[in-house]
């Protein structure tokens, strides 16, 4: 083709093998917008191939644009999408069911970034348009398979697709290529007219044009179309005499009987009608095999259904149990029973069957012909068949027959039938199978129902046999299609003297040749009016839904409403008669935001539906329940900036990494330079104080000296550095004003502080006998710091103080710092005066009080004293010096003569911050060591650097880190203060307490802060959700405060304030301690960066560097986790510090919404009056005694108390107050626990909460306080588990121990979280008030009398401690309940321990305790103190709750409504009086009569009622209801009253379609009056079946209006109908 060379050239060429045919309509698709019309079979796949090819260069990447491949189920997606990557390059990707992630906007995008033919349900496209996950404008070519089903008066999905989202808003649509074999659809045949508008109606809805061959013998050349036969059967007789209708009149008896054991057994209204309903199915599907098939068909059927894999025919019986099948067992047993009562010689249809017995009763005339159709065929040669028919289950009976004949044992059968048939066998996977069986040879024979029309792959088929006629032309095309083979046939079986079916067959056949004809000259230009759709739409998103998807929606954001196995949510659809149509009223469940819903009139109830429906989406997205996207979810919100990032990084949270580098802040105070300043330098001087505890060392006094002052709370810092055995130096910094250097002290300063820095941090410069100073200046080197430390001393033993500038010049002078290394000479001192040292001779004033140089150690040391009395000849141990470093070094002493040095090593500097002893251990004096020294092998270096002043630079670096941080902490302080004003009230250590992590090993972190801020975060974002998202059920609010508290977010909040560059989270290392005199040496810029700091990765070996060196930039790792928890810890800190107020300012400050209206407070307040309906149910004052709280707003506690399975009422129920109870409860627990335990480690502190905060403690609590007996729900077996737990929890220990513990229902646990929700909120979040009643009524559990400590998590313990290998295999189902074990490898032997129960938690608890008492029993016991001895053991303060000092909004007493004067209404009286009459009495002329204003007269046929002809019973009814007999005030039980609206007539007939009854026939029975007056008396009859039938007729009074009368009429009956004990 011409248009190809636009294609680039692909390593697949479709094109090599195309038929000219396949080519030319190709070419025509190129073009414009077609519809191929061809046979199964004739390669339409390959057209569209060929056109994706052609533009190709629109689709394949970069390209944004893709192809959209639609199949309308899933086995043709899967076989399409094999096709598209056999022929072409193209990246596909096939989507169907729930494989794909269908809710996340950023993976489509990646999915269409990465791929460029998508392949998929039309349901899921729709989905992604109706959600935007896909925008029609991304979508370049748009394939339809088997497209007639887009009918523009149905509601496919392709209809939806195209009327929708196809030329709208102005967008750039697609290009439309569609493919059918047949272009019609619809049941039954149909004539010229009708083909020409479904054509031209196809041809409007997918904008194409419907094209096919032009030369028909080029098809005919390569595709076979195959023979059409008939075989008549029958005819079927139907008289009273044949065994067909014997055995069907014997098995409708049995249903009766069944139906009739069920309505008496059964009293829950729902569970009758569902059994009735899964009776009725089985009595349909079994009479129609016994009709189609014969006896043999119907007793296999009915095995067929006993068996335990035919018993989730329908989805009804999925959650049916065995105890609740004994019904249907009962039936299908009885009907085998009366099925094979015939069978009198023992043959079965389980037995095999001669040839000679295929006749009626056992095999229909309809069977026995295909039994001979197959016999005839079966010894051809490659011979396949398929036998299409209508119901699973005939397909199932019919392959059972045909596989057990053994004079058909050629065939190799086998059954196939669609995966959602309800057949546990029946998968996809099994459904492939299948298929390869047949195309491979191993079956040869297929017995399918209309899942084998389309969407299968079978292609070796000669022979195709239809048991059933089709119903459509399109399935009488695709069955047809199904026989592809050479000289290949179709059969219809059709009864002799069907007049209907023989029309219809020949009406297919003649259907097929219109078709054709209208493809060429269409006769008409007529259309099918199209079904009108109202469309919702989003602005701000595009997102849309329609009244044609509405039901669906709701009934999925229905099924994401939290629930329990009490409780499944779904809304209940209403129908009332209307004078304007049909209002469809939708009850949703309590959980939901509103509760009722409803629709505009309508011409029927389908339409009323989904107008309701699509209301009810409009609302939910207005209240926030719907995001912009139109799904359950959270969507942004109301003024929410604080989880904008989420939708992409949680999705993405995964990939992002654990660590990031970060740069570290450097205080500004201390980065001031004084490099350019005058020659007279002012700089701001601090006294530097250490007091050692205990006082056994001396330090020297040193100064700090800045450029810039540094701020008041940094000058009052105090720290304790820790030394060794528990001793502490406590240091502190004094302000002494102002100093000034000239250049000479400048540099002077500058030198000293290098030359300490060279001896704690680079001695080994000072080996050598030069060492240079000053050489840093101008040099790339530059310090990040500027400040001096020097030693100062008292002026004339005063209180001022100066530089001790003596020392600074001594040291200074130093041989080691000169060029002229034999200053000394030789002896220039006198020899009583010096002394001979290894680098020449000293005056011994020189050396006393300095540092020396051993090189035979390589050590330095400071010489404290010269030991006159003592030489080298004194005794060392067991030899004199002289001889023992003769001995140890082979040094042979010149001058043994001379005195010994006493010298003390130099140290090695260590993290003074942390403390390496419990904190419990007393400091004590500690003697200093010293060491004897000859002095010549010493070597002089430092003059004047005496012990004392090395004592004092042990401590500086130690302390100047403190400083630093606590300058960094100060700098966020002023920050924070510059936004809001509340932070200045916050001490600059707790911020810092709040930076460091507890990787920094110092005496203070971030931990217990931490747990407090995580505790009041989660309270304060659930508050808000609570208050300001009406909309969001409980799941949505947890899922949303999730989304705000996560460590990704509150990570990328701190980020966005710059947080980070404040945190500490390196340990001290003295080495890396840098400062003016000693600079980092590592520059690091962005080339250099990844280089320098590698992330550390799992191949590196233990204590290798992972890339934390410091840095000119002070760059090191953070997780992204410590970052959020430093957001924590700060919000615990203003809380400690400053209280709620502050707390808030800091969360606004972050970007975490916390505020709301007071009127929103009011708003739920009041929302809560629909729940006084329910006043009478609760004693409500009783309530409120009990928890020791009386309320303004009762309807609060009563909601607090409405399980969501109780829908009786217009209220909501206890599960968003759970939601703000559990949140505030946290927090007070929290704050209890940190402000009673003062010592507990945070850890200790979460295990204490999780032991107090649990679902099975609440439960306990509501238990003990007797709150489970104002529980409102509508749930039996809820009703049973709360009695069974109740009953357990109030045994005694030894009572416990006997029998099995039950399952915690969790709506106890619950409901003790919702009461406190409510408190909270009546109280107007006033917490001193909630404080006071957690400590009534959780005072128990606070105590912590008796810990409930999880045995599981013990044995966990207790195994890691021993290095014990513990086991948890998978629980195993059986008939008591769950059997569950656990395996303990104690160096090779195996301690099992066992357990059964209902509950697998429970179960594994019990198998725990039983392994911890083994162990413990063998001499396990826990290495460290358990919990339970920490907290008895631990100081404990009156606990306080922390921070709260808000004002509480004032909630009002609710007035508008009086409890008092709540008192049900009655209704006007309806007094009936009835006649009842028997069959006998009505041949006699006997006249049932009534009299009533509202209810009509009831005449009732039935044998069994013994009441003489002349007994008569009257019965006068008060307060009549179609309901319950009760109205009350519609305010306050809005969703009963609404639905007592509901029309007689729409009740009556839904009654008898819900009972399987023939619907109600309403009758005319006297017109009288004059023409302007007319009066209508009408009568209805109602067929009651049961054991025996019953006719029941109801008369209407005189009526102006038919309607009116018919109302009348069916009152009556069904306030009959209710006496009889149904309800109604």
């Amino acid at each position: 083709m011409e248009e190809s060379t636009k294609s680039p050239i692909l390593s697949k060429d479709p094109r090599t093998i195309a038929r000219k045919y396949q080519l030319e309509l190709c070419k025509k698709a190129v073009e414009g917008n077609i519809i191929v019309y061809l046979g199964t079979g004739c390669g339409k796949t390959h057209i569209a191939v060929l056109l994706m090819y052609e533009l190709g260069h629109l689709i394949r990447k970069p390209s944004e644009k893709v192809c959209v491949f639609l199949a309308p189920t899933i086995p043709l997606v899967r076989q399409q999408a094999m096709v598209i990557e056999n022929s072409t390059d193209f990246k596909v990707r096939c989507y169907y069911g729930a494989r794909k992630n269908l809710n996340d906007h950023y993976k489509w995008k990646k999915e269409i970034e990465q791929s460029e033919v998508l392949v998929m349900t039309p349901q899921i496209l729709l989905h992604n348009l109706q959600h935007c996950f896909i925008k029609m404008d991304q979508i370049e070519l748009l394939i339809f398979d088997e497209c007639h089903h887009a009918q523009a008066q149905k509601r496919h999905p392709y209809a939806q697709i195209m009327k929708g989202f196809y030329k709208t808003n102005g967008m750039k649509y697609p290009r439309i290529f569609g493919m059918t074999a047949s272009p019609i659809i619809g049941k039954g045949g149909s004539n010229q007219l009708m083909y020409t508008k479904c054509i031209n109606t196809l041809e409007n809805l997918l904008d194409a044009k419907v094209c096919s061959v032009d030369d028909y013998l080029d098809l005919e050349s390569v595709v076979a179309s195959p023979d059409v036969e008939v075989y008549p059967y029958g005819p079927v007789i139907h008289t009273a005499s044949s065994f067909t209708v014997i055995y069907s009149k014997k098995l409708e008896e049995l249903k009766l009987q069944c139906m009739s054991i069920v309505r008496e057994n059964l009293c829950d209204f729902k569970d009758r009608q569902k059994k009735i309903k899964i009776l009725w199915r089985l009595h349909d599907n079994l009479t129609f095999c016994l009709q189609n098939l014969g006896l043999c068909g119907g007793v296999q059927a009915a095995r067929i259904l006993l068996a335990s894999d035919g018993t989730n025919l329908t989805k009804m019986e999925a959650d049916t149990n065995n105890s609740e099948n004994c019904h249907r067992y009962q039936y299908l047993n009885k009907a085998i029973s009366i099925l094979t009562s015939n069978f009198s010689d023992g043959t079965t249809a389980a037995d095999s069957i001669n040839l000679e017995i295929l006749e009626e009763p056992f095999f229909s005339k309809k069977l026995s012909v295909l039994i001979k159709v197959l016999s005839r065929y079966r010894l051809q040669e490659n011979m396949k068949c398929i036998i299409f028919v209508k119901r699973i289950i005939v397909a199932r009976s019919l392959a059972y027959i045909l596989g057990n004949l053994k004079f058909l044992d050629f065939w190799k059968c086998e059954f196939l039938v669609g995966c959602h048939s309800g057949l546990r066998n029946m998968s996809r996977k099994n459904m492939n199978a299948i298929v390869e069986k047949f195309s491979s040879g191993e079956v040869n024979l297929l017995v399918a129902t209309n899942v084998a029309e389309e969407g299968l792959d079978i292609q070796t088929c000669c022979l195709v046999v239809r048991f059933d006629l089709p119903e459509t032309v399109a399935s009488f095309i695709q069955s047809r299609g199904r026989a592809r083979m050479r000289k290949s046939k179709i059969i219809f079986l059709l009864e002799s003297g069907n007049q209907q079916d023989e029309k219809l067959l020949n009406d297919f056949i003649a259907g097929e040749l219109i078709m054709n004809k209208e493809i060429i000259c269409r006769a008409s230009n007529d259309t099918f009016h199209n079904l009108e759709e109202t469309i919702y739409r989003v602005g701000s998103t595009g997102a849309s839904i329609s009244t044609g998807c509405s039901v669906s929606l709701l009934h999925c954001y229905c099924a994401k409403l939290p629930r329990d196995i009490y409780f499944t949510p779904a809304p209940k659809f209403f129908y009332i008669d209307d004078i304007n149509g049909i209002i469809c009223r939708i009850i949703l469940p309590p959980n939901a935001p509103f509760r009722e819903v409803d629709s505009l009139p309508c011409l029927s109830k389908d339409v009323a539906k989904r107008n309701a429906c699509l209301k009810a989406c409009e609302d939910l997205h207005e209240r926030g329940a719907l995001t912009d996207f139109l799904l359950p979810g959270i969507g942004p919100g109301k003024n929410e900036g604080s989880a904008t990032h989420s939708v992409r990084h949680v999705a993405n949270e995964d990939d992002s990494p654990r660590e990031e580098l970060h740069e570290m802040l450097v205080p500004a105070v201390l980065k001031e330079s004084w490099s350019n300043l005058n020659s007279q330098i002012n700089m701001y001087s601090y006294y530097i104080r250490f007091v050692p505890v205990p006082l056994d060392r001396d330090y020297r006094m040193f100064g700090l000296f800045v450029m810039t002052p540094l701020p008041e709370e940094a000058e009052n810092l105090e720290v304790d550095l820790h030394l060794a055995h528990g001793r502490i130096v406590k240091a502190g910094i004094e302000a002494l004003g102002m100093s000034t250097f000239d250049k000479e002290e400048m540099m002077l300063a500058q030198n000293f502080q290098e030359m300490f820095l060279k001896i704690i941090l680079d001695r080994s410069e000072f080996s050598s006998d030069y060492v240079p100073l000053g050489q840093l200046v101008g040099s790339q080197y530059c310090s990040s710091t500027f400040y001096l430390l020097l030693p100062v001393k008292q002026q004339n033993y005063g209180e001022i103080m100066i530089i001790d500038w003596s020392t600074v010049r001594r040291c200074l002078s130093s041989l080691v710092f000169r060029h002229d290394t034999n200053l000394y000479g030789e002896d220039p001192y006198p020899s009583h005066d010096s002394l001979k040292l290894l680098n020449g001779t000293a005056k011994k004033h020189d050396v006393l009080n300095s540092l020396v140089f051993t090189p035979h150690n390589n050590l330095f040391f400071f010489i404290d004293d010269i030991l006159h009395e003592t030489n080298a000849s004194r005794q060392y141990k067991s030899m004199s010096y002289a001889e023992y470093y003769y001995d140890r070094f082979g040094i042979q002493l010149s001058h043994p003569e001379q005195p010994l040095l006493k010298a003390k090593q130099l140290f090695f500097l260590r993290n003074l911050l942390h403390n390496r002893l419990q904190e419990s251990t007393e400091a004590r004096e500690l003697v200093e060591h010293f060491v004897e020294l000859p002095p010549e092998l010493c070597s002089l270096k430092i003059v004047g650097f005496s012990k004392d002043i090395g004592s004092s630079l042990s401590l500086l670096p130690s302390l100047m880190h403190r400083l630093e941080n606590l300058l960094v902490a100060i700098e966020l302080k002023d920050v924070l203060v510059s936004s809001f004003p509340e932070a200045s009230e916050i001490r600059a250590d707790c911020i810092l307490q709040a930076l460091t992590t507890e990787k920094c090993l110092e005496r203070l972190s971030l931990e217990r802060f931490e747990v407090l801020g995580d505790a009041f975060l989660k309270y304060a974002v659930g508050r808000h959700s609570f208050i300001s998202y009406e909309g969001l059920d409980e799941g949505q609010l947890t899922n949303r405060r999730s989304m705000i508290v996560n460590n990704s977010n509150l990570y990328e909040l701190a980020v966005g304030k710059n947080l980070q560059v404040y945190i500490r989270d390196q340990v001290f290392e003295p080495t890396q301690f840098f400062a003016l005199g000693r600079p980092c040496k590592i520059v690091c810029d962005v080339d250099r960066e990844s280089s320098i700091h590698q992330r550390k990765t799992d191949s590196m070996a233990d204590g290798q560097e992972s890339g934390n060196k410091k840095c000119t930039k002070s760059h090191h790792w953070l997780h992204r986790k410590t970052i959020a928890d430093v957001v924590e810890a700060l919000i615990g800190a203003f809380l400690v510090e400053s209280g709620f107020k502050a707390a808030f300012a800091f969360l606004r400050w972050i970007g975490i919404q916390v505020d709301f209206e007071a009127a929103e407070v009011y708003r739920v307040c009041e929302s809560s009056n629909n729940n006084l309906s329910l006043i009478n149910v609760v004693d409500v004052s009783e309530m409120e005694e009990l928890i020791g709280y009386r309320f303004n707003h009762k309807g609060l506690i009563l909601q607090a108390l409405i399980h969501p399975s109780y829908s009786k009422h217009a209220g909501g129920c206890y599960q968003k107050l759970e939601f703000l109870g559990d949140a505030v409860l946290e927090y007070l627990i929290t704050s209890y626990l940190f402000s009673a335990y003062p010592d507990l480690k945070p850890g200790q502190i979460t295990d204490l909460r999780s032991i107090t905060v649990n679902n099975n403690s609440f439960a306990h609590i509501a238990v003990s306080r007797s709150l489970h007996k104002y529980l409102i729900k509508d749930s039996n077996s809820l009703t049973e588990a709360v009695n069974k737990f109740k009953n357990f929890v109030q045994l005694s220990e030894a009572e416990k121990d006997l029998v099995e513990e039950p399952a915690c229902p969790k709506v106890l646990g619950d409901i003790v979280e919702s009461c406190f929700g409510a408190v909270l909120l009546d109280t107007g979040f006033d917490l001193n008030r909630v404080w006071s009643l957690m400590l009534l009524l959780l005072g128990p559990a606070l105590n912590f009398s008796s810990f409930q400590v999880n045995p599981v998590r013990e044995l966990r313990e207790l195994c890691q401690s021993y290095d014990m290998k513990l086991c948890l295999p998978v629980p195993i189902k059986d008939k008591e309940g769950y059997f569950v074990r656990v395996e303990v490898d104690i160096k090779g032997s195996i301690l099992t321990c066992t357990a059964t129960n209902k509950n697998t938690k429970a179960a594994r608890k019990m198998a725990a305790q039983e392994a911890l008492l083994k162990l413990k029993a063998h001499g396990c016991k826990h290495k460290n103190k358990s919990l339970e001895d920490i907290v008895h053991s631990t100081r404990k303060k009156n606990a306080e709750l922390i921070g709260f000092d808000e004002d509480p909004i004032v909630i009002q007493n609710d007035n508008s409504i009086h409890i008092e004067k709540l008192q049900i209404q009655e209704k006007e009286e309806n007094n009936f009086s009835l006649r009842w009459t028997n069959a006998a009495c009505l041949s006699s002329n006997c006249k049932a009569s009534v009299s009533s204003r509202t209810g009509g007269s009831c005449k009732v046929d039935n044998s069994k009622i013994s009441i003489g002809s002349n007994d008569q019973h009257e019965l006068v009814i008060h307060q009549y209801d179609l309901s319950n007999g009760v109205a009350t005030d519609s305010k306050l039980n809005g969703i009963t009253s609404s639905v007592d609206h509901k029309m007689a007539r729409s009740c009556l007939l839904e009654f008898c379609a819900a009972n399987y009854w023939s619907p109600p026939f309403f009758e005319c029975c006297k017109d009288e009056g004059p023409s302007h007056l007319r009066m209508f008396t009408y009568k209805v009859i109602v067929h009651i079946k049961g054991v025996t039938s019953t006719c029941l007729e109801c008369y209407s009074e005189p009526k102006l209006q038919k309607r009116a009368a018919q109302e009348h009429a069916a009152e009556g009956a069904l306030w009959y109908l209710k006496q009889l004990g149904y309800p109604t």
